[in-house]
């Protein structure tokens, strides 16, 4: 599947999440949703990307915005990350890639010459209406969390 673009509507979700029970994406109209995908919890650059939105979540919060984490990790090891982080959004649960390839973010990837399937780092503003407003393929995590700060102001109009 391709990524989705801004205008198109996101793919609709249900997630198994910490903390107990599931997230539908489609319960969540009327928010903006931050929707970002990461490798895996308790590695550098993944845990380094999910303390830089969680010391941004007063900001986005200010802006009726929630903020999503998704990978392939399990509900269990979401909730020892998140303890561990002091993280206070919801991270999905996604074992079988069904919503990182939905939303283009399951895709091949090479390490050391060596070729296999993973989420490639990658983030999703949606609207108010479950359009996407914005999306962030190929993330570098240094000042991620800002940038898309600054496109949820951007789009305060929307």
């Amino acid at each position: 599947m391709g990524i989705p673009s801004a205008g198109e509507a996101a793919p609709d979700f249900t997630a198994p999440a910490d903390g107990g029970g599931s997230v539908r994406l489609s319960d969540l109209r009327g928010k903006r949703v931050v929707l970002y995908f990461y490798p895996k919890d308790f590695t550098p650059g993944c845990t380094l990307e999910a303390c830089d939105f969680r010391d941004a979540a007063a900001d986005f919060a200010g802006e009726n915005c929630v903020i999503l984490g998704v990978s392939a990790d399990s509900v269990g090891r979401h909730e020892s990350f998140s303890a561990r982080h002091g993280l206070p959004f919801r991270l999905l649960s996604d074992t079988d890639h069904s919503i990182s390839e939905a939303y283009g973010a399951w895709r091949e990837k090479t390490l050391f010459g060596r070729k296999y399937m993973g989420i490639v780092r990658s983030t999703f503003l949606v609207d108010e209406q479950g359009d996407v407003l914005a999306a962030f393929d190929k993330v570098r995590v240094r000042g991620h969390a800002a940038q898309v700060l600054a496109a949820v102001r951007k789009g305060r109009s929307v």
